[in-house]
């Protein structure tokens, strides 16, 4: 599978990324795909490839690269409980910094990179996100209604910016929610707000799950979690972008 280090220019400077993609030379479509707030490591790198594998080619950029290139925090191989708290102690300042209008920025600026690659075909494109990078996700497919297709943000905040956001969204939208992030009535809400504003959506509770299921390098990793996200989150892209 190969893969490439690659610098997308931004308003801001250069964001490192990585993008995989299938072995052969036809055009693919193309998928945004926005990191956990540990950022990029290994395990993101095979969640592109594991992806990759099924015909696209994916981009995962640095959301942080104003402070520097990934990895920003040096991460253990396994982040467990107990150096969690220390990890994140180094991780929020970034993560606050990054602004709504820095997350719209770097958008356009990922979506005009990817839409460009000579390996990516002509067509919409599906952005997904973990975390906090499913925010980012649901923020960049209403900002760009035209070329968005699809959308999937697994364990994600992705309530934060509520009707206004989901007012601009065009794309057919999955949520993954942890168990232990959404209870039954706030899934009600949320998907009462998305029923509102038109969206077309599944939206669903992830059984025995807790907040960062689907990173294997986490103690909240599900095994069922992760392959209950690729169950649902194939066939949106099957659905929703062109295979050349």
């Amino acid at each position: 599978m190969p893969t490439k280090t690659l610098r997308i220019p931004t308003t801001d400077g250069q964001a490192d990324a990585f993008a995989a993609f299938p072995d052969h030379s036809e055009r693919h479509p193309g998928v945004l795909m926005y990191a956990d707030g540990f950022g990029i490591r290994p395990v993101l790198r095979e969640l592109a490839r594991e992806l990759a594998g099924h015909g696209y080619y994916v981009l995962v950029p640095n959301s942080f690269y104003r402070h520097g290139p990934a990895p920003l925090v040096e991460l253990p191989e396994y982040i467990g409980e107990e150096v969690r708290p220390a990890v994140f102690a180094q991780l929020m300042p970034l993560i606050e910094a990054h602004t709504a209008e820095r997350v719209l920025s770097d958008a356009d600026a990922y979506i005009r990179f990817l839409t460009t690659q000579p390996e990516v075909g002509a067509g919409p494109v599906a952005v997904t996100g973990y975390c906090i990078g499913g925010l980012y996700a649901m923020r960049t497919a209403a900002a760009h209604p035209d070329q968005v297709a699809a959308v999937a943000a697994f364990h994600g905040p992705v309530g934060v910016d509520g009707p206004d956001l989901f007012s601009k969204l065009t794309a057919q939208v999955h949520l993954g929610h942890a168990e232990g992030d959404m209870t039954p009535e706030a899934l009600g809400e949320l998907n009462q707000a998305l029923d509102a504003a038109g969206v077309g959506y599944t939206s669903e509770i992830y059984p025995g799950t807790i907040h960062g299921f689907t990173m294997s390098d986490t103690d909240a990793y599900s095994a069922s979690g992760l392959k209950r996200h690729w169950d649902r989150l194939l066939p949106l892209l099957d659905r929703t972008l062109t295979h050349i």
